[in-house]
């Protein structure tokens, strides 16, 4: 007899506590897992959607432990919390990835300023000098190939006046 109302009392405990129980699991083991092979694969993909969603994660937490006063007296906050972190966090919605591509990349992209100025450094005696080309590769890895051509294209706008309108065409040279 003890047996059978252990099993429903301990069934109702857990249905009762869902929220703590499951909260730690989706919040922080799945996405341990989820990081871990997200450091062995090769995709950047992953990793996009990994670190964003610590970060997101991290300022979860921050925001918890600065209105824990005011979280206490929301009796659906850790329900609202656990859906917001399965969105995060299942594969199926990406969550973390949409936050970042829909609100935390553009807010950085559009104020981001473009450094075209490079100035190169020698670390030490022993190193291998900086030059021109070590700076272009050091643009193209920050801002791509297409950045660094445009700038390349506005610079020669700027150097030479614009005498013709006219390209003239021979094999492979454009001039």
């Amino acid at each position: 007899m003890g047996g059978s109302g252990g099993v429903g009392s301990f069934l109702k405990v857990i249905l009762n506590n869902f929220d703590i129980l499951a909260g730690p699991v989706v919040s922080l083991v799945y996405p341990l897992y989820a990081s871990i092979r997200a450091i062995e694969s090769k995709s950047p993909v992953d990793d996009q959607q990994w670190l964003t969603y610590w970060i997101l994660y991290s300022m979860i937490t921050l925001f918890e432990l600065t209105f824990a006063k005011l979280i206490e007296w929301l009796p659906f906050w850790s329900y609202a919390k656990l859906i917001t972190t399965c969105w995060l966090v299942i594969p199926y919605f990406n969550g973390a990835a949409y936050v970042y591509e829909h609100y935390i990349r553009p807010y950085i992209v559009q104020r981001k300023a473009v450094n075209i100025w490079y100035v190169p450094r020698k670390k030490d005696v022993f190193s291998k000098p900086d030059d021109i080309l070590t700076a272009a590769e050091k643009y193209i890895q920050e801002h791509g190939t297409q950045a660094f051509e445009e700038m390349i294209h506005k610079a020669e706008g700027e150097r030479r006046p614009q005498t013709s309108n006219y390209v003239f065409y021979d094999d492979d040279y454009r001039y």
